[in-house]
């Protein structure tokens, strides 16, 4: 299997962890020096433990279901480093999927450490 194969189906399983709620599978492929960039406060996360953290509020906001779907992803990979970038559809309320457009934006980087990829920096974006 090529890289970029690989990565997006990390991606693409982090993303149904997210849908699960299931916070080892979120964690998974990430660096334990992880800086995320998101949208609500605080902007800028550091470390694994941060990012972990995170999740709980978000986690509190889809407790009556919601969607969370990339859209658009492209992978691009070489020997050792790799960055994708996608469109991201998050809504905390049940929604007709073919009603709605992906409204955030999503960038990750990725390093290959012992034949594995890791996510070092992960960036979520809103249009405004």
């Amino acid at each position: 299997m090529n890289d970029e194969r690989i990565i997006r189906e990390l991606i693409e399983g982090w993303a149904a962890a997210v849908r699960r709620q299931d916070l080892n599978g979120i964690l998974a492929h990430h660096a334990a020096g992880i800086v995320m960039f998101d949208v609500p406060p605080p902007v800028v996360l550091r470390g694994l433990d941060a990012y972990r953290e995170s999740w709980g509020p978000f986690f509190k906001a889809f407790s009556g279901g919601g969607t969370f779907e990339i859209a658009d992803l492209e992978v691009t990979a070489s020997d050792s480093v790799a960055f994708a970038t996608a469109l991201l559809r998050c809504e905390t309320a049940p929604s007709n999927p073919a009603s709605s457009e992906p409204q955030l934006r999503l960038t990750v980087g990725l390093r290959k450490v012992d034949d594995s990829w890791i996510v070092v920096p992960e960036h979520h974006s809103c249009p405004q």
